[in-house]
């Protein structure tokens, strides 16, 4: 049966206080429309409708920026859930399948809890998402008689009996599209708020003779996002499942609430994961790399046997092959290292290319930007860069080829050439004594004239 999203994402998020839709706020280096997106992708869709409001121009640019096909429409004005979900039907007009209600400021569905909704959607005509809260507070009431749902109440409507109720509305929804945009059409707004309520639909399902029911998710999973507070919160949540997650699939972390990941982020089992490490987006780690403490790393890929850090950065393009060593206060961006490659302290690698087990010494700084352009450095195998060596690039060193430290490199070097370039050193006996008196006696004339001034 084929599957359409309809992820809404109108509201402004006024607790938020920002200028920014709520659904761009970011958990884990992503907007929270990306993840409530990537859930529903687990169940391959074949269109998928982002209902925006507030910034919609920022909230399409984002949701085509995760998935181009993705039709965002406007909600101009907020009158409900049911009025919201009605702005998508235009987008998928003709579609024949299943409709999934999703919500962009929800983001940690999880793919076993789609998949029971679409397998419970073979066996009912709506298919609610609830869960058993520990609180439930405002939420909205979900009223079952077995596996029946009978209708959900919001809040503001139950009665004392309905609201002693713990099974509590998560919002999602699933039917068949046709199924669900006849049921919003007939969806009023006499109640509390003057709203048009996405969950009266059962009741309506139910009168027309449809059926519906309840899968039930862990609460943590309907965790929604309206404040600041709440998106802490849902930051500690995403981070404390992949730091769980990591240590179940073979990875050493021996102070894991102090290493952060990105929403992407990939790494091997028997890696290495020290403390405090921060994990950019787009990082992939293979098995058996260790990551030292202190170390920051984004759009970056390390492979099999190699260390980072302590304290080194990997920017977006570093490419490290296997058994690269890159040490403190080393920094790696758009360059690949290839195997062996060692860069231990101190040093800048930009825009550059290192071929096999080349040794990059101390204080090595590839000089890659001219003011306007970016300019690539290309260094062979088995070369040695001397300590402070300065690559004016573009630049090319040979195979074999040697850099002697402070030397300033503007121009190609052979293949097993030594490119030296320094003043030549002079000496001059005495002067240093003769330098050091004249300054003494010229601060103590200072001193001396600072007193007499002040007394």
């Amino acid at each position: 049966m084929p599957i359409a999203l309809i992820v809404l994402g109108a509201g402004k998020g006024t607790r938020m206080n920002s200028d920014l839709p709520k659904v761009l706020h970011k958990i884990a280096h992503a907007p929270m429309l990306w993840h409530a997106m990537r859930a529903g992708a687990v169940l391959e869709p074949t269109a998928c409708v982002v209902v925006a409001g507030h910034g919609a121009d920022q909230v399409e640019a984002s949701a085509k920026a995760w998935d181009e096909d993705a039709v965002v429409v406007l909600q101009e004005e907020q009158l409900g859930t049911a009025h919201a979900v009605a702005q998508a039907f235009p987008a998928l007009d003709g579609f024949e399948g299943d409709a999934i209600v999703l919500y962009g400021d929800t983001p940690f569905i999880s793919e076993e809890t789609l998949n029971a909704m679409a397998e419970a959607r073979s066996r009912h005509d709506v298919v609610v998402l609830g869960f058993e809260a520990a609180d439930p507070a405002r939420y909205g009431r979900l009223v079952t008689e077995g596996d029946t749902l009978l209708k959900i109440v919001e809040f503001k409507d139950a009665t004392e009996e309905e609201r002693a109720i713990t099974l509590c509305n998560s919002g999602v929804v699933a039917a068949d599209a046709n199924v669900l945009k006849d049921l919003i059409t007939a969806v009023g707004n006499d109640n509390a708020s003057g709203e048009y309520y996405l969950t009266d639909i059962v009741e309506i399902a139910r009168s027309n003779g449809l059926s519906a029911t309840v899968v039930r998710c862990p609460e943590a999973e309907t965790m929604g996002v309206n404040s600041r507070a709440d998106l802490a919160a849902a930051e500690a949540a995403f981070q404390a499942r992949m730091r769980a997650e990591a240590l179940e699939t073979g990875i050493t972390m021996a102070a894991p609430e102090t290493v952060h990941f990105a929403w992407d982020t990939v790494i091997g089992r028997d890696s290495e994961i020290e403390q405090n490490v921060v994990f950019g987006p787009n990082v992939t780690i293979e098995s058996g790399a260790r990551i030292r403490a202190f170390s920051h790393l984004e759009g970056c890929h390390v492979s099999r046997g190699s260390i980072v850090g302590p304290y080194a950065r990997l920017r977006p393009g570093a490419e490290l092959a296997e058994d690269v060593h890159v040490g403190n206060f080393v920094e790696v961006k758009n360059a690949i290292l290839h195997e062996g490659v060692k860069a231990n302290h101190l040093t800048y690698i930009g825009d550059a290319e290192i071929g096999e087990k080349t040794n990059i010494g101390a204080g090595t700084i590839t000089c890659n930007y001219d003011g306007v352009f970016k300019h690539k450095t290309t260094i062979g195998k088995n070369a040695f860069i001397g300590s402070d060596t300065m690559l004016v690039a573009p630049v090319t060193i040979g195979d074999g080829a040697m850099t002697g430290s402070g030397s300033v490199i503007t121009k190609d070097v052979p293949p097993g050439a030594l490119a030296l370039e320094r003043a030549d050193m002079t000496v001059k006996d005495g002067l240093a004594t003769k330098l050091f008196n004249m300054l003494k006696a010229k601060k103590a004339k200072q001193q001396a004239a600072k007193a007499a001034q002040d007394t």
